[in-house]
């Protein structure tokens, strides 16, 4: 009788580990299939055209959500200097954003004229949008959760946080809003 009762544990341990791998491979499965590409996103621009994330592809892409009143608005100036320098293998955009202190309460044109007139910005802008809350845009929600975009987690802490994509679609890295935008760290990003 002991021998049948060890048999039949050890019947019922291998059946549950089993059903709980299958589980688990289940799981992955959906979770993958929850995944969106980088490419299946689009955005209307500042001046409320299109702009299709597929365009991209065989480039980096970083995303930047930007604003005309903000200590780090300075940044303007060397991100336009950087989209210039790398515009063979990089697109810079710029998502316009008024959730962190009323710092970008401008019309589109009022941006858009703001930013030309002062720093020279020839790279894309978006509408202006929610990178967190309830209203997250579905950019920022690739960008922020790993259940999205399959990397990791993070929160937009303040304007002028940068996220940078591979060529390929893929999430490298993000870096905090004072990182300058010419930094030793960004450019490897791109170079690689």
């Amino acid at each position: 009788m002991t021998k049948y009762f060890v048999l039949l544990l050890i019947f019922a341990s291998i059946s549950y580990s089993f059903v709980f791998l299958k589980r688990q491979q289940r799981m992955e499965r959906e979770l993958l299939l929850d995944l969106k590409s980088f490419y299946d996103l689009k955005i209307k621009s500042i001046e409320g055209k299109e702009i299709l994330f597929r365009d991209f592809k065989g480039k980096k892409v970083m995303c930047v959500n930007v604003a005309s009143k903000c200590g780090n608005t300075p940044q303007y100036e060397k991100l336009e200097k950087l989209y210039e320098k790398y515009k063979d293998k990089l697109v810079i955009i710029g998502f316009p954003c008024n959730q962190f202190l009323n710092q970008e309460s401008g019309t589109a044109a009022e941006i858009k004229e703001f930013c030309t007139k002062n720093y020279g910005v020839t790279f894309p802008l978006t509408e202006k949008i929610d990178v967190k809350g309830s209203g997250q845009n579905e950019v920022y929600e690739w960008l922020t959760q790993k259940a999205v975009n399959g990397k990791m987690d993070s929160e937009v802490k303040w304007n002028f946080q940068k996220y940078v994509i591979d060529e390929k679609g893929q999430l490298i890295n993000f870096f905090s809003p004072k990182t300058d935008p010419m930094d030793a760290e960004i450019i490897a990003a791109i170079e690689q």
